[in-house]
Protein backbone atom coordinates (compact mmCIF):
# COMPACT_ATOMS: atom_id res chain seq x y z
CA UNK A 1 0.00 0.00 0.00
CA UNK A 2 2.76 2.38 0.95
CA UNK A 3 4.57 1.71 -2.35
CA UNK A 4 1.26 2.12 -4.25
CA UNK A 5 0.59 5.47 -2.41
CA UNK A 6 4.10 6.60 -3.26
CA UNK A 7 3.51 5.69 -6.92
CA UNK A 8 0.22 7.57 -7.01
CA UNK A 9 1.82 10.57 -5.28
CA UNK A 10 4.67 10.68 -7.78
CA UNK A 11 2.19 10.48 -10.65
CA UNK A 12 0.11 13.36 -9.21
CA UNK A 13 3.22 15.53 -8.82
CA UNK A 14 4.24 14.87 -12.43
CA UNK A 15 0.70 15.70 -13.65
CA UNK A 16 0.58 18.94 -11.61
CA UNK A 17 3.98 20.03 -12.96
CA UNK A 18 2.88 19.33 -16.50
CA UNK A 19 -0.32 21.35 -16.01
CA UNK A 20 1.67 24.26 -14.51
CA UNK A 21 4.10 24.29 -17.43
CA UNK A 22 1.26 24.20 -19.98
CA UNK A 23 -0.60 26.93 -18.09
CA UNK A 24 2.49 29.11 -17.97
CA UNK A 25 3.09 28.58 -21.66
CA UNK A 26 -0.54 29.50 -22.41
CA UNK A 27 -0.38 32.69 -20.27
CA UNK A 28 2.91 33.65 -21.80
CA UNK A 29 1.63 33.10 -25.29
CA UNK A 30 -1.57 35.00 -24.52
CA UNK A 31 0.40 37.89 -23.07
CA UNK A 32 2.61 38.06 -26.12
CA UNK A 33 -0.40 38.03 -28.38
CA UNK A 34 -2.07 40.83 -26.38
CA UNK A 35 1.13 42.83 -26.43
CA UNK A 36 1.44 42.27 -30.14
CA UNK A 37 -2.18 43.33 -30.59
CA UNK A 38 -1.64 46.54 -28.58
CA UNK A 39 1.52 47.24 -30.52
CA UNK A 40 -0.25 46.63 -33.81
CA UNK A 41 -3.17 48.89 -32.85
CA UNK A 42 -0.79 51.51 -31.55
CA UNK A 43 1.14 51.64 -34.78
CA UNK A 44 -1.94 51.94 -36.91
CA UNK A 45 -4.35 54.10 -34.87
CA UNK A 46 -2.36 56.07 -32.33
CA UNK A 47 0.88 57.96 -32.08
CA UNK A 48 3.02 58.89 -29.14
CA UNK A 49 3.29 62.56 -28.19
CA UNK A 50 5.26 64.48 -25.65
CA UNK A 51 2.26 64.33 -23.36
CA UNK A 52 2.99 60.67 -22.65
CA UNK A 53 -0.39 59.73 -24.06
CA UNK A 54 -1.31 58.26 -27.40
CA UNK A 55 -3.35 60.42 -29.70
CA UNK A 56 -5.56 58.79 -32.29
CA UNK A 57 -4.52 58.46 -35.91
CA UNK A 58 -8.11 58.02 -36.98
CA UNK A 59 -9.56 60.98 -38.90
CA UNK A 60 -10.39 63.77 -36.45
CA UNK A 61 -11.75 67.28 -36.75
CA UNK A 62 -11.03 69.99 -34.15
CA UNK A 63 -12.62 73.43 -33.92
CA UNK A 64 -10.73 76.52 -32.86
CA UNK A 65 -11.94 80.09 -32.34
CA UNK A 66 -9.83 83.21 -31.81
CA UNK A 67 -9.69 86.91 -32.59
CA UNK A 68 -6.84 89.24 -33.39
CA UNK A 69 -5.23 91.71 -35.73
CA UNK A 70 -4.40 90.38 -39.21
CA UNK A 71 -0.83 89.52 -38.20
CA UNK A 72 -2.08 87.62 -35.15
CA UNK A 73 -4.61 85.68 -37.23
CA UNK A 74 -1.82 84.87 -39.68
CA UNK A 75 0.25 83.49 -36.79
CA UNK A 76 -2.63 81.28 -35.65
CA UNK A 77 -3.10 79.98 -39.20
CA UNK A 78 0.61 79.20 -39.38
CA UNK A 79 0.40 77.28 -36.10
CA UNK A 80 -2.61 75.35 -37.36
CA UNK A 81 -0.90 74.50 -40.64
CA UNK A 82 2.16 73.26 -38.78
CA UNK A 83 -0.03 71.21 -36.46
CA UNK A 84 -1.95 69.64 -39.36
CA UNK A 85 1.30 68.80 -41.14
CA UNK A 86 2.50 66.97 -38.03
CA UNK A 87 -0.86 65.25 -37.42
CA UNK A 88 -2.02 64.36 -40.92
CA UNK A 89 -5.21 62.73 -39.67
CA UNK A 90 -6.42 65.90 -37.91
CA UNK A 91 -8.11 68.85 -39.59
CA UNK A 92 -8.65 72.08 -37.69
CA UNK A 93 -11.67 74.23 -38.42
CA UNK A 94 -10.28 77.65 -37.44
CA UNK A 95 -12.88 80.37 -37.01
CA UNK A 96 -11.36 83.86 -36.78
CA UNK A 97 -14.12 85.99 -35.26
CA UNK A 98 -13.33 89.65 -35.84
CA UNK A 99 -16.28 91.35 -34.11
CA UNK A 100 -18.51 90.68 -31.07
CA UNK A 101 -16.32 87.72 -30.16
CA UNK A 102 -17.63 87.26 -26.63
CA UNK A 103 -21.26 87.43 -27.77
CA UNK A 104 -20.73 84.94 -30.58
CA UNK A 105 -18.82 82.50 -28.40
CA UNK A 106 -21.44 82.80 -25.67
CA UNK A 107 -24.11 81.98 -28.24
CA UNK A 108 -22.15 78.94 -29.37
CA UNK A 109 -21.83 77.74 -25.78
CA UNK A 110 -25.54 78.28 -25.13
CA UNK A 111 -26.33 76.17 -28.18
CA UNK A 112 -23.99 73.36 -27.10
CA UNK A 113 -21.92 74.17 -30.16
CA UNK A 114 -18.63 74.79 -28.39
CA UNK A 115 -15.26 74.66 -30.12
CA UNK A 116 -12.58 72.31 -28.79
CA UNK A 117 -10.16 75.18 -28.13
CA UNK A 118 -11.00 78.88 -27.80
CA UNK A 119 -9.03 82.03 -27.18
CA UNK A 120 -10.67 84.29 -24.60
CA UNK A 121 -10.26 87.40 -22.51
CA UNK A 122 -10.08 86.35 -18.89
CA UNK A 123 -12.51 88.62 -17.05
CA UNK A 124 -15.20 89.19 -19.69
CA UNK A 125 -15.90 85.62 -20.74
CA UNK A 126 -13.34 83.00 -19.70
CA UNK A 127 -13.82 83.05 -15.93
CA UNK A 128 -17.63 83.35 -16.14
CA UNK A 129 -17.55 80.16 -18.25
CA UNK A 130 -14.96 78.57 -15.95
CA UNK A 131 -17.31 79.11 -13.02
CA UNK A 132 -19.89 77.11 -14.96
CA UNK A 133 -17.37 74.25 -15.15
CA UNK A 134 -16.94 74.49 -18.91
CA UNK A 135 -13.19 73.95 -19.14
CA UNK A 136 -10.78 71.05 -18.84
CA UNK A 137 -8.19 71.35 -16.04
CA UNK A 138 -4.99 71.87 -18.02
CA UNK A 139 -2.91 71.17 -14.93
CA UNK A 140 -3.49 67.46 -15.59
CA UNK A 141 -1.85 67.80 -19.01
CA UNK A 142 0.97 69.97 -17.71
CA UNK A 143 1.73 67.37 -15.02
CA UNK A 144 2.24 64.51 -17.49
CA UNK A 145 3.53 66.30 -20.57
CA UNK A 146 7.26 65.92 -21.19
CA UNK A 147 7.42 68.81 -23.68
CA UNK A 148 5.42 71.51 -21.93
CA UNK A 149 5.53 71.86 -18.14
CA UNK A 150 4.81 74.70 -15.73
CA UNK A 151 8.54 75.27 -15.26
CA UNK A 152 8.98 75.84 -18.99
CA UNK A 153 6.48 78.72 -19.09
CA UNK A 154 7.21 82.33 -18.10
CA UNK A 155 5.55 83.60 -14.89
CA UNK A 156 1.99 84.91 -14.75
CA UNK A 157 0.65 83.51 -18.02
CA UNK A 158 -1.51 80.71 -16.60
CA UNK A 159 -5.08 81.37 -15.51
CA UNK A 160 -6.56 79.24 -12.72
CA UNK A 161 -10.12 79.19 -11.43
CA UNK A 162 -8.61 78.00 -8.13
CA UNK A 163 -5.18 76.70 -7.09
CA UNK A 164 -4.45 73.55 -9.11
CA UNK A 165 -7.19 74.09 -11.69
CA UNK A 166 -5.61 75.75 -14.74
CA UNK A 167 -8.31 76.87 -17.17
CA UNK A 168 -6.20 78.85 -19.63
CA UNK A 169 -2.66 79.49 -20.91
CA UNK A 170 -1.59 82.69 -22.65
CA UNK A 171 -0.17 82.49 -26.18
CA UNK A 172 1.73 85.79 -25.99
CA UNK A 173 2.35 87.63 -22.72
CA UNK A 174 2.57 91.43 -22.66
CA UNK A 175 4.05 93.78 -20.09
CA UNK A 176 4.45 97.53 -19.54
CA UNK A 177 7.46 99.82 -19.91
CA UNK A 178 8.49 103.45 -20.42
CA UNK A 179 8.94 104.30 -24.11
CA UNK A 180 10.69 107.54 -25.07
CA UNK A 181 12.03 109.70 -27.91
CA UNK A 182 15.83 109.63 -27.70
CA UNK A 183 16.22 112.92 -29.60
CA UNK A 184 14.09 114.78 -27.06
CA UNK A 185 16.46 113.75 -24.27
CA UNK A 186 19.50 114.62 -26.38
CA UNK A 187 18.11 118.06 -27.22
CA UNK A 188 17.30 118.72 -23.54
CA UNK A 189 20.69 117.48 -22.39
CA UNK A 190 19.08 114.92 -20.09
CA UNK A 191 20.00 111.32 -19.35
CA UNK A 192 17.37 108.91 -20.74
CA UNK A 193 15.45 106.50 -18.49
CA UNK A 194 17.56 103.59 -17.23
CA UNK A 195 16.73 100.15 -18.59
CA UNK A 196 17.87 98.00 -15.66
CA UNK A 197 15.49 97.50 -12.74
CA UNK A 198 18.36 97.99 -10.29
CA UNK A 199 18.90 101.50 -11.70
CA UNK A 200 15.25 102.50 -12.11
CA UNK A 201 14.25 106.07 -11.36
CA UNK A 202 12.47 106.70 -8.09
CA UNK A 203 9.11 108.34 -8.53
CA UNK A 204 10.52 111.72 -7.45
CA UNK A 205 13.40 111.45 -9.94
CA UNK A 206 10.90 110.59 -12.64
CA UNK A 207 8.72 113.61 -11.80
CA UNK A 208 11.70 115.96 -11.94
CA UNK A 209 12.67 114.74 -15.41
CA UNK A 210 9.09 114.99 -16.72
CA UNK A 211 8.93 118.61 -15.49
CA UNK A 212 12.04 119.48 -17.49
CA UNK A 213 10.57 117.80 -20.58
CA UNK A 214 7.17 119.49 -20.35
CA UNK A 215 7.34 122.60 -22.55
CA UNK A 216 4.72 125.32 -23.00
CA UNK A 217 4.07 127.36 -26.14
CA UNK A 218 6.66 129.97 -25.10
CA UNK A 219 9.37 127.39 -24.64
CA UNK A 220 9.36 127.34 -20.83
CA UNK A 221 9.50 124.02 -19.03
CA UNK A 222 7.50 123.08 -15.93
CA UNK A 223 10.38 123.94 -13.57
CA UNK A 224 10.64 127.52 -14.79
CA UNK A 225 8.83 130.59 -13.51
CA UNK A 226 6.13 131.73 -15.88
CA UNK A 227 5.43 128.22 -17.20
CA UNK A 228 1.89 128.14 -18.64
CA UNK A 229 0.19 124.80 -17.82
CA UNK A 230 -2.78 125.72 -20.02
CA UNK A 231 -0.73 125.96 -23.19
CA UNK A 232 1.56 122.95 -23.34
CA UNK A 233 3.07 121.86 -26.64
CA UNK A 234 5.09 118.91 -25.28
CA UNK A 235 4.12 116.83 -22.25
CA UNK A 236 6.80 115.01 -20.30
CA UNK A 237 4.83 111.76 -20.25
CA UNK A 238 1.56 110.24 -21.38
CA UNK A 239 -0.19 108.09 -18.76
CA UNK A 240 -3.11 105.86 -19.79
CA UNK A 241 -5.73 105.78 -17.05
CA UNK A 242 -7.06 102.21 -17.48
CA UNK A 243 -6.42 99.57 -14.81
CA UNK A 244 -3.67 97.77 -16.76
CA UNK A 245 -1.51 100.91 -16.73
CA UNK A 246 -2.02 102.07 -13.14
CA UNK A 247 -1.88 98.52 -11.73
CA UNK A 248 1.89 98.59 -12.35
CA UNK A 249 2.29 101.33 -9.76
CA UNK A 250 -0.19 99.93 -7.26
CA UNK A 251 1.86 96.70 -7.23
CA UNK A 252 5.14 98.65 -7.20
CA UNK A 253 3.90 100.51 -4.12
CA UNK A 254 2.91 97.28 -2.32
CA UNK A 255 -0.83 97.69 -2.93
CA UNK A 256 -3.44 95.47 -4.52
CA UNK A 257 -7.03 95.39 -5.70
CA UNK A 258 -8.07 93.00 -2.89
CA UNK A 259 -6.57 92.04 0.45
CA UNK A 260 -4.33 88.95 0.58
CA UNK A 261 -7.16 86.77 1.90
CA UNK A 262 -9.48 88.06 -0.82
CA UNK A 263 -12.09 89.27 1.64
CA UNK A 264 -11.62 93.03 1.46
CA UNK A 265 -11.67 95.70 -1.26
CA UNK A 266 -8.18 97.22 -1.15
CA UNK A 267 -8.06 100.13 -3.59
CA UNK A 268 -8.91 102.47 -0.70
CA UNK A 269 -5.91 101.22 1.30
CA UNK A 270 -2.84 103.50 1.74
CA UNK A 271 -0.52 101.77 -0.76
CA UNK A 272 -3.06 101.76 -3.60
CA UNK A 273 -4.37 105.24 -2.80
CA UNK A 274 -0.86 106.71 -2.79
CA UNK A 275 -0.05 105.16 -6.17
CA UNK A 276 -3.27 106.42 -7.74
CA UNK A 277 -2.81 109.87 -6.23
CA UNK A 278 0.74 110.18 -7.57
CA UNK A 279 -0.47 109.38 -11.07
CA UNK A 280 -3.25 111.94 -10.72
CA UNK A 281 -0.69 114.50 -9.52
CA UNK A 282 1.23 114.09 -12.77
CA UNK A 283 -1.85 115.49 -14.48
CA UNK A 284 -3.34 117.92 -11.98
CA UNK A 285 -0.45 119.12 -9.78
CA UNK A 286 2.71 118.89 -11.86
CA UNK A 287 0.98 119.38 -15.23
CA UNK A 288 3.42 117.01 -16.94
CA UNK A 289 0.85 114.55 -18.33
CA UNK A 290 -2.30 115.26 -20.36
CA UNK A 291 -5.66 115.11 -18.60
CA UNK A 292 -8.28 112.68 -19.95
CA UNK A 293 -9.75 115.66 -21.85
CA UNK A 294 -6.39 116.71 -23.29
CA UNK A 295 -5.51 113.09 -24.03
CA UNK A 296 -8.29 112.98 -26.61
CA UNK A 297 -6.05 115.12 -28.81
CA UNK A 298 -2.95 113.05 -28.13
CA UNK A 299 -2.32 110.48 -30.91
CA UNK A 300 -1.15 106.92 -30.37
CA UNK A 301 2.16 106.31 -28.64
CA UNK A 302 4.20 106.02 -31.84
CA UNK A 303 2.87 109.28 -33.34
CA UNK A 304 2.83 111.12 -30.00
CA UNK A 305 6.50 110.34 -29.43
CA UNK A 306 7.50 110.86 -33.05
CA UNK A 307 5.85 114.30 -33.24
CA UNK A 308 7.10 115.24 -29.75
CA UNK A 309 3.60 115.71 -28.36
CA UNK A 310 5.02 113.73 -25.45
CA UNK A 311 8.61 112.87 -24.52
CA UNK A 312 7.82 109.58 -22.79
CA UNK A 313 4.84 107.23 -22.59
CA UNK A 314 3.76 104.39 -20.33
CA UNK A 315 2.52 101.67 -22.65
CA UNK A 316 2.37 97.94 -23.23
CA UNK A 317 5.29 96.33 -25.00
CA UNK A 318 2.92 95.72 -27.93
CA UNK A 319 3.52 99.37 -28.87
CA UNK A 320 6.90 98.20 -30.16
CA UNK A 321 5.35 97.18 -33.48
CA UNK A 322 4.03 100.63 -34.44
CA UNK A 323 7.08 102.35 -32.98
CA UNK A 324 9.34 100.20 -35.17
CA UNK A 325 7.35 101.22 -38.21
CA UNK A 326 7.80 104.94 -37.43
CA UNK A 327 10.86 106.81 -38.57
CA UNK A 328 12.44 108.24 -35.42
CA UNK A 329 14.83 107.28 -32.64
CA UNK A 330 12.85 105.61 -29.89
CA UNK A 331 13.98 103.47 -27.00
CA UNK A 332 12.52 101.85 -23.91
CA UNK A 333 13.33 102.14 -20.22
CA UNK A 334 12.13 100.41 -17.10
CA UNK A 335 9.09 101.86 -15.32
CA UNK A 336 9.86 104.25 -12.45
CA UNK A 337 9.67 102.64 -9.03
CA UNK A 338 7.55 103.56 -6.04
CA UNK A 339 8.82 100.86 -3.64
CA UNK A 340 9.93 97.98 -5.86
CA UNK A 341 10.35 97.37 -9.63
CA UNK A 342 7.21 95.85 -11.10
CA UNK A 343 5.38 95.29 -14.37
CA UNK A 344 1.93 93.75 -14.88
CA UNK A 345 1.59 90.86 -17.34
CA UNK A 346 -1.58 90.91 -19.44
CA UNK A 347 -2.72 88.60 -22.24
CA UNK A 348 -5.54 86.57 -23.72
CA UNK A 349 -5.78 82.85 -22.94
CA UNK A 350 -6.46 79.56 -24.72
CA UNK A 351 -8.83 77.14 -22.99
CA UNK A 352 -10.11 73.64 -23.77
CA UNK A 353 -13.84 72.96 -23.46
CA UNK A 354 -14.89 69.86 -21.54
CA UNK A 355 -17.23 68.99 -24.39
CA UNK A 356 -14.30 68.08 -26.63
CA UNK A 357 -14.31 64.48 -27.76
CA UNK A 358 -10.58 64.56 -28.37
CA UNK A 359 -8.85 66.06 -25.33
CA UNK A 360 -5.40 64.60 -26.13
CA UNK A 361 -5.49 65.96 -29.67
CA UNK A 362 -6.91 69.29 -28.47
CA UNK A 363 -4.02 69.58 -25.99
CA UNK A 364 -1.55 69.02 -28.81
CA UNK A 365 -3.28 71.81 -30.76
CA UNK A 366 -3.11 74.16 -27.76
CA UNK A 367 0.61 73.43 -27.44
CA UNK A 368 1.09 74.25 -31.11
CA UNK A 369 -0.77 77.57 -30.70
CA UNK A 370 1.54 78.79 -27.92
CA UNK A 371 4.71 77.48 -29.58
CA UNK A 372 6.98 80.53 -30.16
CA UNK A 373 8.15 79.03 -33.44
CA UNK A 374 4.64 79.46 -34.81
CA UNK A 375 4.49 83.12 -33.84
CA UNK A 376 8.07 84.12 -34.66
CA UNK A 377 6.86 86.87 -37.02
CA UNK A 378 4.80 88.40 -34.19
CA UNK A 379 7.78 88.18 -31.86
CA UNK A 380 10.18 89.87 -34.24
CA UNK A 381 7.61 92.50 -35.27
CA UNK A 382 7.18 93.48 -31.62
CA UNK A 383 3.55 92.44 -31.12
CA UNK A 384 4.03 89.49 -28.73
CA UNK A 385 6.51 88.01 -26.32
CA UNK A 386 7.10 84.23 -26.12
CA UNK A 387 5.30 82.03 -23.62
CA UNK A 388 8.23 79.63 -23.25
CA UNK A 389 10.85 80.57 -20.66
CA UNK A 390 13.80 79.18 -22.63
CA UNK A 391 13.14 81.85 -25.25
CA UNK A 392 14.13 84.37 -22.55
CA UNK A 393 17.04 82.48 -20.99
CA UNK A 394 18.70 80.59 -23.87
CA UNK A 395 20.80 83.06 -25.86
CA UNK A 396 20.23 81.23 -29.14
CA UNK A 397 16.47 81.69 -28.78
CA UNK A 398 16.63 85.16 -27.23
CA UNK A 399 18.75 86.47 -30.09
CA UNK A 400 16.14 85.45 -32.64
CA UNK A 401 13.48 87.85 -31.33
CA UNK A 402 15.42 90.63 -29.61
CA UNK A 403 18.57 91.50 -31.59
CA UNK A 404 19.10 93.63 -34.70
CA UNK A 405 15.40 94.34 -35.01
CA UNK A 406 13.71 97.77 -35.31
CA UNK A 407 11.12 96.65 -32.74
CA UNK A 408 13.72 95.79 -30.11
CA UNK A 409 15.80 98.86 -29.17
CA UNK A 410 18.86 98.69 -26.91
CA UNK A 411 16.92 98.91 -23.63
CA UNK A 412 14.48 96.13 -24.47
CA UNK A 413 16.23 93.13 -22.91
CA UNK A 414 16.57 94.78 -19.50
CA UNK A 415 13.44 96.94 -19.41
CA UNK A 416 11.03 94.33 -20.78
CA UNK A 417 12.48 90.80 -21.05
CA UNK A 418 14.23 90.75 -17.68
CA UNK A 419 11.31 92.48 -15.98
CA UNK A 420 8.86 89.80 -17.13
CA UNK A 421 11.14 87.09 -15.79
CA UNK A 422 12.11 88.69 -12.48
CA UNK A 423 9.73 91.52 -11.56
CA UNK A 424 6.30 90.78 -12.98
CA UNK A 425 2.87 90.55 -11.37
CA UNK A 426 -0.22 88.72 -12.56
CA UNK A 427 -2.99 90.81 -14.04
CA UNK A 428 -5.81 91.42 -11.53
CA UNK A 429 -8.23 89.78 -13.96
CA UNK A 430 -6.39 86.50 -13.30
CA UNK A 431 -7.12 86.36 -9.59
CA UNK A 432 -9.81 88.91 -8.59
CA UNK A 433 -13.21 87.25 -8.71
CA UNK A 434 -16.04 89.41 -10.09
CA UNK A 435 -13.41 91.85 -11.38
CA UNK A 436 -15.60 93.55 -13.97
CA UNK A 437 -18.42 94.24 -11.52
CA UNK A 438 -15.98 95.75 -9.04
CA UNK A 439 -14.40 97.93 -11.70
CA UNK A 440 -17.81 99.09 -12.94
CA UNK A 441 -18.00 100.81 -9.56
CA UNK A 442 -14.35 101.90 -9.36
CA UNK A 443 -13.93 103.42 -12.81
CA UNK A 444 -16.48 106.28 -12.53
CA UNK A 445 -14.96 107.23 -9.17
CA UNK A 446 -11.45 107.25 -10.62
CA UNK A 447 -12.59 109.50 -13.45
CA UNK A 448 -13.06 112.21 -10.80
CA UNK A 449 -9.50 111.59 -9.58
CA UNK A 450 -7.99 111.88 -13.07
CA UNK A 451 -9.94 115.12 -13.57
CA UNK A 452 -8.69 116.48 -10.24
CA UNK A 453 -12.19 116.73 -8.78
CA UNK A 454 -11.48 114.39 -5.84
CA UNK A 455 -8.43 112.94 -4.14
CA UNK A 456 -7.79 109.25 -4.57
CA UNK A 457 -8.65 108.66 -0.92
CA UNK A 458 -11.95 110.54 -1.18
CA UNK A 459 -12.93 108.75 -4.37
CA UNK A 460 -12.06 105.23 -3.22
CA UNK A 461 -13.61 105.72 0.21
CA UNK A 462 -16.80 106.99 -1.42
CA UNK A 463 -17.36 103.71 -3.28
CA UNK A 464 -15.64 101.30 -0.88
CA UNK A 465 -18.83 99.91 0.64
CA UNK A 466 -20.47 99.46 -2.75
CA UNK A 467 -17.35 97.81 -4.18
CA UNK A 468 -17.02 95.62 -1.08
CA UNK A 469 -20.50 94.27 -1.76
CA UNK A 470 -19.18 92.88 -5.06
CA UNK A 471 -16.08 91.24 -3.55
CA UNK A 472 -16.22 87.48 -3.99
CA UNK A 473 -12.65 86.53 -3.12
CA UNK A 474 -9.44 85.61 -4.93
CA UNK A 475 -8.81 82.69 -7.25
CA UNK A 476 -5.21 82.30 -6.10
CA UNK A 477 -6.05 81.37 -2.49
CA UNK A 478 -7.96 78.38 -1.18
Amino acid sequence: MRRQWKSVSVLLVVLLMAISVLSACTKSDSGNKNSQARATNGSSNTENTGSGENVSKDPIKLRLTAWGAPDEIAAFKKAVASFEAKHTNIKVDFQAISADYDTKLTTMVAGNDEPDIAMMESSTIAFPLAEEGKFVNLQDFLDKDTELTVDRLVPNIMYSSEPGNVVGIAPGPESFALFYNEDVFKDAGLTPPPAKASEAWTWDQFVEVTKKLTIDNKGKNATEEGFDPKNIKQFGVNVPTWWGAYSNFIYSNGGDFLSEDGKTFALNQPEAVEAIQKISDLINVHHVAPSPVQAKNIPGTNVALQTKKVAMAFDGQWASTSLAQSNFNFNVGVLPVMKQPMTTVVSGMFSMFKSTKHPEEAWELLKALIDPEASIELLTAGTWMPSHKEWYTDESYLTRWTENLPSRPSGYKDAVVEMVLSNSHATPTAYVKNFNKIMDIVNPALDKVWLGQQTAQEAMDSIAAKAQAQVQGRRDVQ
